[in-house]
């Protein structure tokens, strides 16, 4: 069997290095499946731990391996102590410019050059907005981070408050995990850790949700989608019209470290151009995710515990969730974990996801099954995504599913790609685009079988790529010309 398979070729994780724990996939995302959660007893007397070595790992992830539960209040400030936001007042955002710190929920921006853009030449205090929405159906790792270590979140998200002189701080996160964090806030209030207020609030839960201004707009009450990208950025107007600063929870976390032990303790993991770590979640064709906290810069194979017999057992892999892109099992062995690394094999690394597909799965089905997805989860404020995205998903269901694809097919996917991207409202159509373009160099001699004989026989193979539902596609045989199953397939997309 290929499970069989599988097991017997993945070699463990780096000693010392890698850091994985299961998780259960779907709604639950972020609970720890392998331990037996109790609660630290709090310490008798105030903990006052040194830097530790710049070595250690993992670092965001500490304590998260031991059968105590959650990392609550007390146990955080065993690990850490306490952060000065005094310090952080004075200086953070010149030690986050020696850092290196970029933004780890997709972009990978420099972290200093936006913190240094919000609100400047702006008299008004910004608001500071923690980033946990994580609308990448195929991304685990900020939910889990919230669960399991949440303070170092809250740490970085009130280090920004102190560095930028916000008067507000919003903690946008899941909505299963709002009582969760909402009880650490109040543990941090009886001890009056934090410069300002802090408030938690649920995330909307869709894919371009987690944009920025989207999520701004989702704060205001209007509709939380992204704005037009010509419009104000929210760093000069966002919530209540003032500056705002919108981080991903990972990099806060980060920030948290930086805040207290400084840049060049930071840069003791990683590399020069890339320093530091980063969280990964991997999904490998057993249907639970698994996240994970790793050094940039190591290799792709040394990363995922995979030997040069992996490409027997998987296809592809797709690096960077649905606004990336797929490579081949080859190059994801020799790849380096980095942004800059993944862009030019044509993918990303972005929210941190690898995927890798099974043997058994049909890829055509599946980016099929995806774009339709991606379809139902633009903002409908554009041609581009409102007809371009849905004729590139009727392509490719057609090019998946049709007994008698229409000829020039192939043609007719790659140039949709052309036309929707980069003449969007918002960047969304862009990642579907990257996602499709990469699957035809990738999948080329599937895609041209199934534009000449039809559906393989894998295509009705259990789905392996995560959706927030199960999907619903039309059976091997369907014609599409005669029956689009578009429209039902975005109303599943968007309950």
């Amino acid at each position: 069997m290929i499970a069989t398979s599988i097991e017997s070729r993945r070699s463990a994780p780096l000693k010392g290095v890698g850091h994985v724990r299961r998780v259960d996939s779907g709604g639950d995302r972020g609970r720890v499946v392998d331990t037996a959660p109790r609660r630290r007893p709090a310490p008798t007397a105030p903990p006052r731990p040194g830097v530790p070595p710049a070595s250690r790992f993992p670092r965001l992830l500490a304590g998260v391996d031991e059968p105590t539960g959650p990392v609550d209040l007390p146990h955080h400030l065993e690990l850490w102590g306490p952060l000065d936001f005094h310090r952080a007042r004075a200086g953070l955002v010149d030690e986050l410019d020696a850092s290196g710190l970029a933004g780890h929920g997709g972009a990978w921006f420099p972290v200093a050059a936006k913190w240094r853009s919000v609100g400047a030449g702006s008299r008004r205090r910004p608001v500071v907005v923690a980033n946990g929405t994580e609308g990448e159906p195929a991304s685990a790792k900020d939910g889990f981070l919230l669960e399991w270590a949440p303070h170092l979140v809250i740490d970085g998200a009130s280090a920004a408050a102190a560095a930028l002189g916000a008067g507000r701080v919003i903690l946008c996160v899941p909505p299963r995990l709002v009582a969760g964090v909402s009880r650490e806030v109040v543990a941090r209030d009886g001890l009056r850790m934090d410069p300002v207020g802090i408030e938690v609030v649920p995330a909307v839960e869709a894919f371009v949700a987690g944009q920025e201004s989207a999520v701004v707009n989702a704060l205001e009450g209007r509709a939380p989608v992204p704005s037009f990208v010509r419009i104000k950025p929210v760093r000069e107007s966002g919530v209540g019209g003032r500056p705002t600063l919108v981080q991903n929870v990972e990099t806060l976390a980060h920030v948290g470290l930086v805040a207290r032990f400084g840049a060049g303790w930071f840069r003791g993991l990683g590399t020069a151009r890339d320093p530091g770590t980063t969280m990964l979640t991997l999904h490998d064709g057993r249907g639970v995710p698994q996240v994970f906290e790793m050094p940039l810069g190591v290799a792709m194979r040394q990363v995922l515990g995979l030997s040069s017999a992996a490409t027997a057992d998987y296809q592809a892999a797709l690096v960077g969730g649905y606004g990336g892109g797929w490579v081949s099992m080859a190059t994801l062995l020799d790849l380096e974990l980095s942004e800059g690394a993944a862009r030019r094999v044509g993918a990303g690394l972005g929210p941190g996801v690898v995927a890798l597909l099974p043997r058994d799965a049909c890829p055509v089905a599946e980016v099929a099954r995806v774009v339709r997805y991606m379809e139902g989860q633009s903002a409908g404020q554009c041609g581009p995504c409102v007809l371009g995205l849905a004729a590139l998903a009727h392509a490719l269901e057609s090019l998946a599913f049709d007994a008698r694809p229409p000829r020039g097919l192939l043609d007719r996917v790659g140039q949709l790609c052309d036309l929707v991207e980069g003449r969007g409202a918002c960047r969304h159509p862009d990642g579907v685009a990257r996602f499709a373009r990469s699957a035809l160099g990738v999948f080329g001699d599937d895609m041209a079988g199934h534009a000449q004989s039809g559906p393989c026989d894998r295509v009705g193979s259990r789905p392996v790529l995560p959706l927030p539902v199960p999907a619903v596609m039309p059976p091997p045989g369907h014609n599409g010309h005669r029956d689009r199953p578009g429209r039902a397939l975005r109303e599943v997309a968007r309950r």
